[in-house]
């Protein structure tokens, strides 16, 4: 089977097949060998693994993560790349092609037929305009998940490991670090694309964390606290979680408790840690 991290190969089955990208599916087709390299790197695989692959595409990072895993998964929602896959995929029987909306999957019922319930590692490509939901339904639905090694927008990278006082720190940090250890893999320029996305791509490894790295009374009031504070991130938090249609305390409340934690009354949102959110929603719950 052809090598599809070959530009030539992918030119040829695409053209073999008639296929137009489709922009409401964020199509971009990685073409370079040395980033298919790193990817499966950083993902630690072994040959006891079970991956769930979202968006194959024609197949591409599939074929190389099935030479390296027990058992590869592979969600697609486009219907015109089932017939290539089935094709560029025909010599692996460690491959199984599922053809759905990943957010409308149930990747529990997956692990357990293909890997006795136990952890998977998620690996892909991901459509730019979905990475956020697609990462944040893997973490919160509680499933079991060893880690997610996924190509995204370099500025969404940024936004996922950064730290309070950056102009990128916001929601999805504190989110993605709730859940995960992030670590940036590897900048990916857009001509390792087909075609040419117009902005810079990252790949970033999130490894689940073991045990939770913050206690909270209430983990879904802190996420209530952080969504308010970062909906208006440029008022004080006071006054960003008393504008919150989300939560319904009193301006003395808040006033009290940020007195309570030992911050500025005029601290905005942006300057607390985890640690921090987690603490203030604490004081609030009481």
């Amino acid at each position: 089977m052809a090598d599809l991290g070959n530009p030539q190969n992918t030119i040829d089955i695409l053209q073999k097949y008639n296929f137009h990208f489709q922009k409401k599916y964020g199509q971009n087709f990685l073409i370079d060998t040395h980033v298919l390299d790193k990817i499966i790197s950083a993902a630690n695989i072994t040959a006891d693994d079970c991956i769930l692959e979202i968006g194959p595409g024609i197949g591409t990072m599939t074929q190389y993560l099935a030479e390296h895993a027990a058992k590869v998964i592979a969600v697609e929602i486009d219907d015109k790349l089932i017939p290539i896959l089935n094709d560029t995929l025909n010599n692996y029987n460690n491959i199984e092609i599922i053809h759905n909306d990943i957010l409308k999957t149930d990747i529990q019922s997956i692990a357990d037929k293909y890997n006795n319930g136990k952890p998977l590692k998620v690996v892909a490509n991901l459509p730019y305009y979905i990475t956020t939901p697609i990462i944040m339904g893997l973490f919160e639905k509680q499933i079991p998940i060893d880690s997610i090694t996924v190509m995204v927008q370099k500025e969404v990278a940024e936004r996922m490991r950064t730290c309070p006082g950056s102009k990128d720190y916001g929601a999805l940090s504190l989110a993605v670090q709730f859940y995960s250890e992030p670590y940036l893999v590897a900048n990916v320029p857009p001509n390792c694309f087909m075609p040419r996305p117009n902005v810079g791509s990252a790949v970033i490894r999130l490894t689940k964390h073991k045990t939770s790295p913050v206690n909270v009374k209430d983990k879904e009031l802190m996420f209530s606290l952080i969504r308010a504070a970062f909906n208006q991130r440029r008022k004080t938090l006071a006054n960003a979680l008393n504008n919150s249609s989300e939560l319904s305390f009193t301006k003395e409340e808040i006033s009290a408790a940020l007195e309570n934690c030992g911050f500025n009354c005029n601290i905005r949102g942006e300057a607390l840690t985890l640690n921090d959110f987690a603490k203030l929603s604490d004081n609030l719950k009481r």
